[in-house]
């Protein structure tokens, strides 16, 4: 839980069960993260649509809807939301596309790393934070400009 109360949601989504019960288990372990599994890409941009998230993981080739494509409906849903690619395929190409075409935060391979995982998570979760706060911040700011220029027109019109 960080300072504001804010409990970090983890999206895992891959077509293995085998991979999204290892991850939650590392995560439910490790932190006080909340974790959602899907093995159906369909069911978890569902879940995106209706739910709060801060870092999402998926697997890169799955059938149905690649991992490529879930991220991008995602990064429609949950701008804020850090997204993650893993995949045993280490193709350094579609590497590259993913992380300009989705502004990916990370692109992790098979195996992985448990220590790794956890520090990428950790960061991808400040990062969902940080923009959540800069978002809060600029519209606060949006509001106050907003209040400011309705005294500097009342000012004006006292004046004439």
């Amino acid at each position: 839980m960080n300072a504001n109360g804010h409990k970090p949601t983890v999206m895992i989504v891959d077509d293995e069960d085998m991979i999204v019960t290892s991850l939650r288990a590392l995560l439910e372990l490790q932190t006080d993260y909340r974790v959602e599994g899907f093995t159906d890409p369909g069911e978890a941009a569902s879940f995106a649509a209706s739910n709060p998230l801060d870092v999402v993981v998926s697997d890169y080739l799955m059938p149905k809807m690649s991992g490529i494509e879930l991220l991008c409906r995602l990064k429609e849903l949950q701008p804020e939301a850090s997204r993650i690619l893993l995949t045993g395929n280490a193709d350094k190409h579609s590497a590259i596309q993913s992380i300009n075409q989705l502004g990916l935060f990370q692109y992790l391979e098979k195996p992985w790393d448990n220590q790794q995982f956890l520090l990428v998570i950790q960061s991808a979760a400040e990062r969902a934070r940080l923009l959540r706060e800069l978002r809060e911040k600029i519209q606060d700011l949006d509001s106050a400009h907003s209040s400011l220029k309705n005294v500097q027109k009342r000012l004006i019109q006292a004046f004439l």
